[in-house]
């Protein structure tokens, strides 16, 4: 049993309950925990690590929970992100935290349960949130966050009929996303990921004149479908391999071909979608997941692209028909394909595209470095924070 006030308690490996007198299990907080667990970061809330593992909290009494804020925390969050939640919740007397503290994805009936009564919600792109879940979570919920530049896992529209405002986390992972792009195109033109199987397996014997080649990456024509911001981040990268940049949109974007130009791009155009097809060595999309994108490239676009052309995703795997791209790729309408993206994620071990030797299929690591989780950490729990103190969220989706 804790007292109020207690900020050192010990914990043995038989204990399966923990009593509280009154409900002060929302404020305690765990600094040592010396026998029969493992060590832990300081200030972990009660809750979380009797959550994790399987000790039952009770209280004597409880408190109003019509003056509560509940926010839920659906999915585990890097350490920077987490930190400056539970900073925030133990100022203040009127909230309840509750975090899934695994790595794994959260099993849809625990999301479920935990979402009622929240007012607040932070999840990440694994998380679906329809008419089902806000149900769940009932009338009173402000504010969705995503741990994600995306958003299609998301119902926007039933969310702004509710009045319940999402926000995402872009801007940051811009760069990160850029280099993700670039090592993709990279390995797939120069088939490194072949390369790499070859050494191992045993497969490297002698020199041979064309024995793994690949596409030159310097001097080529890129085409770039959204010259959004990553879709320039990208550029810029291959503006230092001195390519030919021709990209298609709604708007021509006459600064950033001025940027490409200083910076060694050989030549920076705006053109129709179908000029791009024809003449890039490289096709790469950057654009978002709407009705208006979704399965747009299919057998009708792969064989308007040069042969030898190469084709390259890392928005959404719903922007391609998958069948019609392993069509192409088996057929040799076009050469290869870098996918870090995929329909569904993750992509099954069987799929058909994973036969395919010119087919390199990254695991959506697009904002992968550990810099880039921790700011989007960050600024998933801070659109919660702004949501919550009745401040304007400067990520908002809707």
């Amino acid at each position: 049993t804790l007292h109020s006030g207690k900020q050192i308690f010990r914990c043995f490996s038989s204990v399966k309950t923990l009593s509280f007198r009154r409900n002060w299990s929302r404020k305690c907080h765990l600094r040592l925990l010396p026998i029969g667990f493992p060590k832990t970061e300081p200030l972990v809330s009660v809750r979380q690590i009797c959550f994790k593992h399987g000790i039952t909290v009770h209280a004597a009494t409880s408190f109003d929970n019509s003056t509560v804020m509940r926010i839920v925390v659906g999915t585990v969050l890097p350490k920077r992100g987490l930190e400056l939640l539970e900073e925030w919740s133990r100022t203040r007397d009127d909230c309840e935290l509750w975090v899934w503290p695994h790595e794994e994805q959260i099993p849809r009936d625990t999301l479920l349960k935990e979402v009622s009564g929240a007012h607040y919600l932070l999840i990440s792109l694994r998380e679906r949130v329809d008419i089902e879940l806000l149900e769940a979570a009932g009338p009173q919920l402000r504010a969705i966050s995503t741990f994600s530049v995306g958003f299609d896992h998301v119902d926007v529209a039933a969310c702004k009929e509710k009045g319940i405002i999402v926000g995402n986390t872009p801007g940051v992972l811009t760069e990160t996303t850029a280099d993700t792009a670039f090592a993709l195109l990279m390995a797939t033109a120069r088939r490194v990921p072949e390369a790499v199987d070859a050494v191992k397996s045993g497969a490297w014997s002698d020199w041979r004149p064309e024995w793994m080649c690949g596409k030159d990456v310097h001097s080529s024509t890129i085409g770039i479908i959204g010259l959004g911001r990553i879709g320039l981040a990208f550029a810029r990268r291959a503006s230092g391999f001195g390519c030919r940049i021709l990209y298609s949109g709604r708007s021509r974007k006459l600064e950033a071909e001025n940027e490409l130009l200083s910076r060694g791009c050989r030549e920076v155009l705006f053109v129709s979608q179908n000029d791009l097809l024809e003449q890039s060595d490289f096709v790469v999309p950057m654009c978002s997941l709407n009705e208006e994108t979704r399965g747009m490239f299919n057998s009708e676009i792969f064989e308007k692209m040069k042969n030898d052309a190469i084709f390259v995703n890392i928005t959404r795997g719903g922007v391609v028909n998958q069948d019609d791209l392993y069509d192409a790729l088996s057929r040799g309408i076009i050469r290869a394909a870098g996918l870090d993206v995929t329909t569904p994620e993750p992509l099954p071990p069987q799929d058909k595209l994973l036969t395919l030797a010119n087919c390199v299929v990254f695991p959506h690591i697009g904002s992968a470095s550990f810099e880039t989780r921790q700011r989007m950490s960050e600024l998933a729990v801070e659109n919660i924070l702004q949501a919550a103190g009745g401040k304007e969220v400067q990520n908002k989706v809707v």
